[in-house]
């Protein structure tokens, strides 16, 4: 049995399918594009939740509920009965990651899909379907970071092979590998120290959550679910565009030979580029992080993330490395430039929710 991801349409607030009860079951009406495996044989049923209105819900995002639909309606018994009228309205032909279908489905009007309201309350289906999108964004942001890793490994391994020119700081007329030329070099450390901190960003993020879910004190779970609520945007938005730029200077240490599909770097190149898109754009991932992480607890959890990188900067201040030491005031610096940005983007939006207005504000 094959479970798909919660469907809506693209606008959350504005869920275009919509739920009618029919005896202890509903009757769901509508369509959805980007169901990854939504219609395949590799299982003998296929369970969408889907995101629809039932009637009279609140009007915006707080009037959506999840629903269970299945591709094969069950027996009494629990055995597979005849098939539901969900259908593949089509298949999608996509940049790259052609060995993923994903379909546009249907709910079609003339005979409904039939639906059950999961174990779950009427109109939180917003609600519910975030506990797997902030799961799903980091593994996307974590995917990022995948390809950009072996993306850099493959042009490492490249100019260690690839012979031309002679180095410039030898007289030798000998030809020698490309990563010896200063140029390479610069662009596979870039992709290095990049690297490095988005793993970086990636672990503390990752030991958040195991801390968030197992640590035995109560304040200290929520204290590390608040850090990867506001951090999840972060891992999702930057570790998918740096991705992006990373694999992208890979393919420049290969040169010509990078749009070759023989060498594989292209393929990297294109298949990376869905990670800034899919589970939320980066602008969606923006709008979440300073819509709802920065004014939700008016900055608490920033101002403590803040302040312990300050820490760290003074840990570095005194540290005898004078390299080590060297990094302390850049560290600082960009630690108060960041907390002023915050702040000013939090006392903006603040004052833009209490002015008048015909439009509300959420957090």
């Amino acid at each position: 049995m094959c479970l798909t991801e919660p469907q809506a349409g693209s606008d959350l607030a504005q869920v275009r399918s919509t739920a009618t009860p029919d005896g202890d079951a509903y009757r769901i009406k509508g369509q959805k594009i980007f169901i990854t495996f939504g219609e395949h044989d590799m299982a003998p049923n296929i369970i969408h939740l889907v995101l629809a209105r039932l009637p009279g819900a609140p009007e915006g995002t707080k009037g959506i509920s999840m629903f269970i639909v299945p591709k094969v309606l069950l027996n009494a018994d629990g055995s597979l009965g005849a098939r539901n009228d969900v259908v593949c309205a089509g298949i999608e032909h996509k940049a790259r990651h052609q060995r993923e279908p994903d379909l546009h489905a249907r709910l079609r009007r003339r005979r409904s899909g039939r639906a059950r309201l999961p174990r779950c309350e009427a109109n939180r289906g917003l609600e519910y379907m975030f506990v797997m999108m902030n799961a799903a964004r980091f593994s996307v942001g974590v995917q990022g970071l995948a390809i950009a890793d072996r993306a850099y490994q493959h042009a490492v391994e490249y100019a260690k092979e690839r012979i031309q020119f002679r180095d410039v700081s030898s007289r030798d007329p000998k030809p020698v590998a490309i990563i010896k030329h200063p140029d390479v070099r610069r662009m596979l450390l870039w992709c290095k120290a990049n690297i490095e901190a988005m793993r970086a960003l990636a672990y503390v993020t990752a030991a958040s959550l195991d801390y968030a879910h197992k640590a035995e004190d109560e304040a200290v779970r929520k204290e590390h679910q608040a850090f990867v609520e506001l951090m999840i945007p972060v891992v999702k938005g930057w570790l998918t565009e740096r991705a992006i730029d990373l694999c992208s200077t890979a393919l420049q240490v290969f040169g010509g030979m990078g749009y070759v599909e023989e060498t594989g770097i292209a393929q990297q190149y294109r298949d990376v580029r869905i990670t800034a898109i899919y589970e939320g754009t980066t602008g969606i991932q923006a709008l979440d992080l300073v819509g709802r992480k920065l004014i939700r607890d008016m900055g608490a959890s920033a101002t403590k993330v803040f302040k312990q990188i300050g820490k760290f900067a003074k840990e570095l201040e005194a540290s005898e490395n004078a390299e080590v030491k060297a990094l302390a005031q850049p560290l600082a610096d960009a630690t108060k430039a960041l907390g002023e940005t915050a702040q000013f983007i939090g006392m903006s939006a603040m004052a833009t929710c209490t002015k008048p207005s015909r439009t509300r504000c959420r957090s």
